[in-house]
């Protein structure tokens, strides 16, 4: 952790840029008064940040206040602000990327909305960001745009610059053509795209929806995952399943302190028997609601025992001025509060709720004092928390619960995937889970420990970037 006093510089370049809705820092507070800057807990971060250190690139982003800062460097990483508005806050960020594309990119579980001055906010911004891109990268530069909040800056970018080899990789699921095609600026978004040498998907289905959308709505030429561009380009489309740092996540899971803090919490919750663990961003994508629910009904029919079996639930504050998000805050509250109130006892409540984020060395002696992981979201991109738990594992012990509708489940098979829309089926996936012998334990965790370490963060940044540079097939 460096101070705001660390080095400047009014235009810096890199040869290696990687440009993402939010810096890969937040500003904190020191117990001094002076403020800082700390690696930011979300899943991209984590994910980008060692290839970040490996390449000695920029990373272009806002800094998450509207005033406006220069360029400076903390933590090893070159950081380039990009300054948003409060009416850009609210029109492109919680607007059009967050009440628009996300609902709509997560199969519509809310409503997504269409207002004409969100868009104009959201084409404004990307072209900022293209233009303060532009600025930074060196001749010949390779460039990593990042996620559904700047799905413009591709194309943008390469009218700024033709001569930069441009990648773009969406982060959540990209939608079916029935879905798709409700926006009203579905061409625009296409052709944004369509700016980037490659477009990665976490999934095969979504770069298979890219294409066929491509080719049905701009009519260009496609074969497989390549799309002939009008400018006589090609664009290729393919998928590149995300993934974590799980040698650092197990290295830092295995050090004392985590190890010795994991024993505080078992200790602190009762030492009991089972204790089932969910961490999220508070999300109705989640699935929250129904996880907690299926687990509450368990107690409260006698099948759970609280003082054998509690769930830890962590659910990070996320989008607090959006409405939806401020309601599923109150609902959540509400049900934690009346399963506890029903089924609870004086200081051993079988539901411990926790409102707030934590750093990393907190969430990997979680992860270690977990048996049960708990993911069910209703639909997501990947799910990184999925591949933390498993990464935190010391042995081959513990049991990975995981929806059928999150990314991960394509590649780890061997967890106990379930529907999270059929609450009995969730039911009686716990009951299982937590159950099932030690031996049968050992034996799916074995394949789910050897599919994340063999296939980590080095190694999807690798091929991506092989396939973008030209070095991969």
């Amino acid at each position: 952790m460096s101070s705001d006093k660390g080095k400047t510089s009014s235009t810096p370049t890199a040869s290696f840029v990687v440009v993402a809705n939010r810096l890969a820092v937040d500003r904190i507070e020191n117990a001094d008064g002076t403020t800082g800057w700390r690696t930011s807990p979300g899943g991209l971060v984590t994910a980008l940040e060692p290839v970040m250190r490996a390449n000695d690139g920029a990373w272009i982003g806002w800094h998450g206040a509207p005033e406006k800062l220069e360029p400076f460097s903390t933590n090893g990483m070159q950081l380039i602000p990009v300054e948003l508005s409060e009416t850009e806050v609210a029109q492109y960020y919680e607007g059009l990327s967050n009440g628009t594309l996300w609902p709509l990119y997560h199969d519509a579980i809310e409503n997504p909305q269409f207002h004409r001055e969100w868009w104009d906010s959201y084409v404004s911004v990307n072209e900022r960001f293209a233009d303060r891109t532009a600025e930074v990268a060196e001749e010949g530069a390779v460039v990593w745009v990042q996620d559904y909040q700047l799905q413009l800056v591709p194309a943008m970018l390469r009218r700024r610059r033709p001569d930069l080899r441009i990648g773009f990789f969406l982060h959540i699921p990209f939608p079916p053509l029935e879905l798709f095609q409700q926006l009203p600026w579905r061409n625009q978004i296409l052709e944004g795209m369509l700016g980037a040498d490659l477009v990665g998907f976490q999934l095969p289905g979504g770069a298979q929806n890219f294409v066929r959308l491509v080719r049905q709505r701009l009519h260009l030429q496609t074969h497989r995952d390549r799309v002939r561009t009008a400018d006589g380009r090609t664009v290729l489309a393919r998928a590149y399943p995300i993934s974590i740092d799980a040698s650092g996540f197990n290295e830092m899971a295995a050090s004392p302190s985590v190890e010795q803090r994991a024993k505080q919490i078992r200790h602190d919750l009762g030492d009991p028997r089972t204790i089932f663990l969910g961490v999220d961003r508070l999300d109705y994508t989640k699935g929250l609601r129904q996880r907690i629910r299926a687990f509450g009904e368990l107690v409260r029919d006698g099948r759970l025992d609280p003082d054998e079996a509690v769930l830890v639930q962590v659910a990070a504050p996320s989008r607090d001025r959006v409405d939806q998000y401020r309601q599923l805050r109150d609902d959540i509250d509400m049900l934690v509060g009346r399963i506890n109130g029903e089924t609870g006892r004086i200081g051993r409540p079988p539901i411990t709720y926790l409102h707030a984020s934590y750093p990393r060395e907190e969430m990997a002696a979680l992860y270690r004092a977990a048996d049960i992981m708990v993911v069910t979201p209703l639909r997501d991109g990947m799910n990184l928390v999925a591949k933390e738990f498993i990464a935190c594992r010391q042995d081959d012990n513990g049991a990975l619960v995981l929806s059928e509708f999150a990314g991960a489940a394509k590649e780890l098979r061997q967890a106990y995937l379930v529907n999270p829309y059929d609450i009995n089926g969730l039911k009686e996936r716990l009951v299982e889970a937590m159950n099932d012998s030690p031996r049968v334990h050992a034996r799916r965790m074995r394949y789910l420990r050897k599919q994340v370490f063999e296939n980590d963060i080095d190694r999807w940044a690798s091929l991506f970037l092989e396939d973008l540079t030209g070095r991969g097939s």
